[in-house]
C-alpha cells in the first residue's frame, strides 16, 4: 500500500452516509472514504450477521467495540475484541465474518 499525494484531512464519520449490505443474515452499514487508491470504512454489523461471502480481498481490521468472529476457509477461526486487529493480504486467506450481538470496526484496504 502506497500513501501518497493524500493532503491532510479530517474525517467526522458520523457525516459520511453509510451504505447497507445485507449478509446471509443481518446487516452491515459501511461508512466510506477513499483516499488515493486506499478504501477505509466504518463499518458496524448488526447483531446475528454472517457475511454472505468469502472475502478475498486484504485488510487491516480493527475491532472498536463488540466481538467479530473471523473464519478462515481452511476451517481456523478467531475472536477479537474491542482493540484486536488483524491483517492480511489480498488473495491470501479467503475469510469472512460474523457476530452474535454486534461489531463496529475500522478497516482499512
Amino acid at each position: 500500500m502506497q500513501m501518497q499525494d493524500i493532503p491532510f484531512g479530517v474525517t467526522d464519520w458520523s457525516a459520511v452516509p453509510a451504505t447497507t449490505h445485507p449478509g446471509v443474515s443481518g446487516v452491515a452499514h459501511w461508512r466510506t472514504q477513499t483516499f488515493g487508491g486506499i478504501r477505509v470504512r466504518m463499518v458496524e454489523y448488526s447483531p446475528g450477521y454472517l457475511a454472505d461471502h468469502w472475502c478475498r480481498k486484504g485488510h487491516i481490521l480493527l475491532v472498536l467495540d463488540g466481538q467479530l468472529n473471523t473464519e478462515l476457509e481452511d476451517g481456523r477461526t478467531f475472536t477479537l475484541t474491542p482493540g484486536q486487529s488483524y491483517q492480511v493480504a489480498d488473495q491470501a486467506e479467503a475469510h469472512r465474518s460474523s457476530t452474535a450481538d454486534g461489531a463496529s470496526l475500522f478497516i482499512v484496504d
